[in-house]
């Protein structure tokens, strides 16, 4: 076959082959069933109440967002993925700070198969930490009738849906992860906002009536999901030379390879860090705002005014997504390490002494590039305002994390897919 070969005789070349079609079969099976779950309400929810709630509260659409929709109705599963990502943050950063942790995250496949279990273990405290936050805010917007010890029966029954329909999201989407195509948590973060989607843009060309104003977005659009994938797929490789070893009575010859340092590696992990905390103060002010003591609730008027300012979010939004890239990179990414096992089988990166200043060689490169990664996941994080402000489109927003989130599920499903077809001797998606 020669040329180029179009997307969709590609996917048909991946239909021919009987274990392929069932991985994407299976694999938009449990998409259906999830969106089945996201419909289904918890007993007595108001849904106006409830519209109106998430229209006025951005941590609840936040909220909304990770739980692939499920939020937006007060479903089984309202709370999605969320505690389990915020478990495998929680992960992350203590296998650098605690030592058996990071002992065990170097053992291999059993490691990595034993702090699963953990971060499995630890999203049952986090779903019923956050279905108890969610519970009592839906309960005082009047979403739902009661909760708390008057009606304990009520109480349980929903903390125990809520915690449910988390592990039976996390239990789905290992299955796609282990049977189907791409990573399942991602997957389905990303139906959820590709399902609300349709909606979004019939109300936005309904309610905008300017064409060139909607083909100014629509370019805009597309400029800005390039600029992702771009910066995404973006690394700096650091060759790597390893010498001849010999071993007993056989000579290994020695080979080259790479370190790929990617320009983005923490994600959207940063943004969705700093979004939680900027919203934090606006949140836990809207308490205290009609508080009988004058003074609390002065400050508390004065904290919703200013994070009300659009310069003032902006700017901290920026500023802690930038902060946030750095920190994260710094856990997740350690030159110590990473030299000291180039030395361990005996390789060297030419012209750097092995040891220290490898470290301090990757180092220095990884804070170069980090400087531009950060500031990116600072632009796409205060783009959706800027956008919209710019084109007076508000209905529909290119909100940053979510382009993230659906061009990263995207391009690497699409990897996935190009390595399964060459395995096959089929041409691919991506040249």
């Amino acid at each position: 076959m020669n040329g180029r070969v179009p997307v969709f005789e590609a996917l048909v070349d991946a239909f021919r082959a009987p274990d392929l079609r069932f991985k994407i079969l299976f694999t938009l099976g449990m998409l259906v069933v999830f969106r089945f779950l996201a419909h289904v309400p918890l007993p007595g929810v108001d849904q106006n109440a409830l519209q109106s709630t998430l229209a006025n509260n951005p941590l609840l659409n936040l909220l909304d967002l990770f739980s692939g929709g499920g939020l937006a109705k007060f479903s089984v599963v309202a709370l999605g993925v969320n505690p389990y990502i915020n478990a495998s943050i929680i992960m992350t950063l203590l296998n650098q700070t605690i030592p058996a942790l990071e002992r065990l995250s170097k053992e291999g496949e059993y490691g990595r198969n034993r702090i699963n279990q953990y971060t499995r273990i630890l999203c049952v405290p986090m779903a019923l930490l956050q279905g108890i936050g969610v519970s009592v805010f839906m309960q005082r917007s009047l979403v739902i009738p009661s909760f708390g010890f008057d009606d304990l029966g009520l109480t349980l029954s929903i903390l125990a849906t809520l915690t449910a329909g988390t592990l039976l999201l996390m239990w789905l989407g290992e299955l796609i992860s282990e049977k189907g195509i791409g990573n399942g948590i991602s997957f389905i973060i990303f139906a959820g906002i590709v399902g609300r989607l349709p909606t979004t843009v019939s109300q936005t060309v309904e309610v905008q009536e300017n064409v060139a104003i909607l083909v100014v977005y629509a370019v805009i659009a597309i400029a800005v999901i390039a600029a992702i994938v771009f910066i995404q797929e973006g690394q700096r490789r650091i060759p790597v030379q390893y010498a001849k070893r010999v071993r007993g009575t056989r000579m290994y010859s020695g080979g080259s390879t790479h370190i790929p340092l990617r320009v983005n590696s923490a994600g959207v992990i940063p943004i969705i860090f700093a979004i939680s905390i900027l919203l934090l103060p606006s949140q836990i002010a809207q308490y205290f705002t009609n508080s009988e003591t004058d003074w609390l609730a002065n400050l508390s008027q004065a904290t919703l005014a200013t994070f009300q300012n659009g310069f003032v979010y902006n700017s901290l939004y920026f500023i802690l997504t930038v902060a946030f890239t750095f920190f994260y990179t710094a856990f997740t990414f350690v030159p110590n390490d990473v030299a000291d096992n180039i030395k361990r089988y005996g390789g060297f990166i030419p012209g750097i002494r092995p040891g220290p200043p490898t470290a301090q060689f990757l180092g220095r490169v990884v804070t170069r590039i980090t400087v531009a990664g950060a500031l990116f996941l600072g632009i796409v994080a205060v783009m959706p305002t800027i956008v919209g402000d710019v084109t007076g489109v508000q209905t529909l927003r290119l909100g940053g994390t979510s382009i993230l989130i659906v061009v990263g599920v995207v391009v690497e499903t699409m990897k996935q897919l190009e390595a399964q077809l060459l395995m096959r001797s089929y041409e691919g998606f991506i040249r």
